[in-house]
């Protein structure tokens, strides 16, 4: 066999180790969706890929390591879409602009990974403790980004200084990741979502005008 050809094999085999892979982890998020985590087994995995359980050991040496990188995908793809779309925006960019995109990217990442995403927040309790543990730095990461999206917009004025940030992005959260549960499209978009949600939380966090005492 010529140097050329075991390049060409080396790349075949690359190729289908990678999507072998991307099978096992797409199957075992839709699975890990719906049956959650202990209702879901390697044997289960592989037959849902229409492959024999022992097969699953040539992608990944357990069923926690598989739980794994599914909970690290639907964090950090989402996370990395939120980042691209708030760095590409202008400097000078308001916390209308700002908030909008961070938040509309993040329903679409979600929207776009639900399998992932939903798997994400079903079983992160179920796992084992070693398995949240080793995922909680990702979540933190991202978690703090979305407190540096709204210290930025704050910055940019017009933010009521006694307004809770950290309670403000507990709800966004709460409400951006609730939208699995409910959102089916139609008449409704996604931009459309995200902007009522800007708008709300903007509203809540906004400085009011003060009242002025009433002439006597």
């Amino acid at each position: 066999m010529t140097d050329t050809q075991r390049s060409s094999t080396g790349t075949t085999d690359a190729i289908e180790v990678s999507a072998g892979r991307q099978l096992v982890l797409d199957t075992a998020a839709r699975l890990f969706r719906a049956e959650g985590y202990a209702g879901t087994s390697l044997r289960d995995i592989a037959g849902e890929a229409g492959m024999k359980a022992a097969s699953l050991y040539h992608y990944f040496d357990s069923k926690d390591a598989i739980v794994g990188e599914v909970l690290r995908i639907g964090v950090e793809q989402v996370f990395d879409k939120v980042r691209s779309a708030v760095e590409a925006l202008p400097p000078e960019a308001d916390a209308q602009v700002l908030l909008q995109t961070a938040v509309h990217t993040h329903l679409q990442g979600m929207h776009g990974l639900q399998d992932y995403t939903c798997a994400n927040l079903r079983i992160f309790g179920q796992v084992p403790a070693h398995v949240r543990e080793a995922h909680l730095p990702t979540r933190d990461a991202y978690e703090r980004y979305w407190a540096q999206v709204l210290a930025r917009c704050a910055r940019q004025g017009g933010f009521d200084h006694q307004r809770d940030l950290r309670l403000a992005r507990l709800f966004l959260f709460a409400a951006m990741n609730g939208t699995l549960d409910w959102f089916q499209g139609g008449a409704v978009s996604l931009k459309a979502v995200a902007d009522e949600m800007t708008e709300l939380v903007l509203q809540g966090l906004r400085q009011r005008p003060s009242k002025e005492n009433p002439a006597l």
